[in-house]
């Protein structure tokens, strides 16, 4: 039987003799800490329109019963102390289903259909409003060899940023029995400790690769009398049906309908393989060292990561975890006719990149195109602004310690001001001196700053007429139509949206589409006269689910301290660093983490955490 102890932040230690043993414990403290989010996960799983149209509880059955027995025994101890505590009972296959739902928009499945409209209707320049970079996921991570540290021994920090949510998405824990002893975060619903841990001799970290590995297909569909058929590339051809989900032999049908005649499909590994990635959990927990890390990694299938792990023998190592298929370039580009022989997929890519890291050597990684070896993986990349920003603060040091990079998820440097300066000295001053508060601002995007203020308020106002142009206005209609999943959908693929993520190369471009640019910056400044007085007066925290204090925010979307929001929408922050921590292979106690909120969705620890994570400290 499992021991739960709990911190002065309410985090979960447990311990026990055996790893069944501690997977029940787990299980029976999330359920204590967190059974609002838990029922609600629930529910999204079973009734959440993308999760029923994907068959992502179907797939997660298949997949449970692939599992390996260990494994399988390990997932139905943790779901036995959910239920353990729980009067609403989870299936074993739950957690897997949980696990998928949380993924279902990390891939490029709405960039594929944003590129494909953009393309209809702009051209070669839907390029332009092609902005590279995460819509729902980022992250960044980095670590330096014992040579650079003021120890001797490596250091690993980073931080995920997904869609703030009340509870966060991660909690914090801490596992021990007899053959491992892991602190990290783990996915409230999900047993273990999956991308971010410390286990005493080897720690590691994780960032989103950006690998095209989804496709997404135009279905034709029919029902006849012995079912509903879809027509593939050798005729018609015999579709599945369950409850609330139809797949075709390239995936599940998430927008579209038989009564229509017409859908769109989506095809990824895990579906293809009916794995979710379960059986690495246990060898990663016990992992002692890089290479034990990098190779639990080896039945990684989705979503495509990239790995950095070090240990305390000082080896410190770099990987792409995850399948990605191989198949033609027009796949990785758009949407792509099911009846084209050419679309089908043809294996699996055999070599990933990876590389050791020297004693005296750093790695970065924040979701940036990292040269060639990128191309071979995706096409959608982040801006290099985050990792640049991470390297030049990292290089030439050989004294690091945990403090040092703890104090680097505070950086709020904005490393593309400067273009959006540039094209301020274009344009003549305003009245209200808008422009030049912003070109004497030092690109800083303090809570306190008014000049990026008057820079966010201007930024805004150029978004939402460069938006408003009639050359973008097909672009402003609807693009998935589904009554069910539309609206899921909708948020990525909006015009204004789109415009935001994509402005800095809409100015590098210098007259994008035939618009005037420095005109519309110019009338920008006016709107953006009485701008308030502070960027943290409106760049606030503003989560889904349950209310929070509206903290003011330093950051933004292409800083280190990633907060983001939609410039020309809001300047509320939905986004951000659901977790931060540093992981000192020296000392464990000196490094920290921190999660949004706190590590309960009720009483006193719900939200202790928020001061905290909002000054940038660990805990």
């Amino acid at each position: 039987m499992a021991t739960i102890h709990r911190d002065a932040y309410g985090v979960p230690h447990v311990r026990a003799a055996t790893v069944l043993d501690l997977a029940h414990g787990q299980g029976r403290a999330i359920a204590a800490d967190r059974p609002t989010q838990l029922g609600l996960l629930r529910h999204r799983v079973l009734q959440g329109p993308l999760a029923r149209r994907t068959g992502t509880a179907d797939l997660a059955r298949r997949a449970f019963a692939r599992l390996r027995p260990e494994t399988a025994a390990f997932v139905s101890a943790y779901v036995d102390g959910v239920n353990a505590v729980l009067d609403d009972p989870w299936e074993p296959w739950l957690p897997l289903a949980v696990h998928r739902a949380h993924h279902l928009l990390f891939g490029n499945l709405t960039s594929k259909l944003w590129a494909t409209r953009a393309r209809q209707v702009l051209g070669d320049d839907a390029r332009l409003l092609a902005r590279e970079g995460p819509l729902t996921s980022g992250s960044n991570a980095w670590a330096v060899g014992g040579a650079r540290t003021a120890s001797g021994l490596p250091l690993v920090g980073g931080d995920p940023h997904r869609t703030l949510e009340s509870p966060s998405i991660y909690l914090q824990v801490r596992l021990t029995c007899d053959e491992l002893d892991v602190t990290g975060f783990a996915f409230a619903g999900v047993p273990g400790v999956q991308h971010f841990g410390h286990a005493g001799d080897v720690a590691w970290a994780i960032t989103n690769a950006m690998a095209d590995y989804e496709d997404v297909y135009a279905e034709t569909l029919r029902r006849t009398a012995g079912g509903v058929e879809a027509l593939g590339p050798d005729g018609w051809e015999p579709a599945e049906e369950g409850d609330g989900w139809l797949r075709t032999r390239r995936g599940p049908v998430f927008a579209g309908s038989v009564a229509e005649g017409r859908g769109l499909s989506l095809r990824t590994p895990s579906a293809v393989l009916e794995d979710l990635g379960f059986d690495s959990f246990l060898p990663l927990m016990r992992s002692r060292t890089a290479v034990d890390v990098l190779s639990a990694l080896d039945g990684w299938v989705e979503p495509v990561n990239n790995v950095v792990a070090a240990d305390r023998g000082g080896d410190v190592r770099y990987r792409v975890a995850g399948r990605v298929p191989r198949r033609a370039d027009a796949n990785r580009r758009g949407v792509v006719p099911a009846t084209d022989p050419a679309a089908a997929w043809d294996g699996w890519l055999e070599r990933l990149p990876a590389h050791e890291v020297p004693p005296d050597g750093q790695v970065v990684t924040a979701n940036e195109r990292r040269g060639p070896e990128s191309d071979a993986i995706g096409t959608d990349f982040a801006p290099p602004h985050r990792a640049e920003r991470v390297r030049a603060l990292l290089d030439g040091r050989t004294d690091l310690t945990a403090a040092d990079f703890a104090a680097i998820h505070a950086d709020t440097l904005l490393l593309q001001a400067p273009v959006f300066q540039d094209l301020l000295r274009s344009v003549p001053p305003d009245p209200a001196g808008v422009r030049d508060a912003i070109l004497a601002w030092d690109g800083r995007m303090d809570v306190d700053s008014s000049g990026a203020a008057a820079f966010a308020a201007w930024r805004g106002a150029l978004a939402r007429r460069v938006a408003a142009q009639p050359v973008l206005a097909p672009l402003d209609e609807p693009i998935v139509t589904d009554p069910q999943t539309g609206p899921v959908l909708a948020p990525w693929l909006t015009l204004a949206g789109r415009v935001a993520l994509a402005l800095e190369s809409l100015v590098r471009a210098g007259r994008p589409c035939g618009i005037d640019l420095p005109t519309l910056a110019t009338e920008a400044l006016a709107d953006a006269a009485g701008h308030p007085a502070t960027w943290g007066e409106t760049h606030v925290v503003r989560p889904e689910g349950d209310p929070v204090p509206p903290f003011p925010l330093g950051g933004d979307i292409d800083c280190v301290r990633c907060t983001s929001s939609v410039p020309g929408v809001t300047d509320a922050c939905a986004r951000a660093s659901v977790a931060r921590y540093v992981w000192d292979l020296a000392d464990r106690d000196a490094g920290g983490w921190v999660v949004p909120f706190g590590a309960a969705d009720h009483g006193d620890h719900r939200v202790d955490q928020l001061p905290h994570w909002t000054a940038v400290e660990l805990v």
